[in-house]
């Protein structure tokens, strides 16, 4: 599957869904935001939003400090 992931395309991931994509990235669910083809996607949503070839991801990580 390719996907486009913060404008890199990336054809090595065989994920199903968001959810899966975050975790196969090392990402905290909880510290990161994400955009589904343009449409921001909530973090309860993640596991039921399905990917297909060709979709395109941004993925903004929040970062603590004072």
């Amino acid at each position: 599957m390719n996907l486009t992931i913060n404008g890199e395309s990336r054809a090595d991931l065989a994920v199903a869904h968001l959810a899966e994509l975050v975790a196969r990235l090392g990402l905290d669910a909880r510290k990161v935001a994400v955009e589904h083809n343009l449409e921001i996607v909530p973090r309860s949503a993640y596991a039921a939003t399905r990917l297909s070839d060709g979709d395109r991801i941004e993925i903004v990580h929040f970062i603590g400090g004072g």
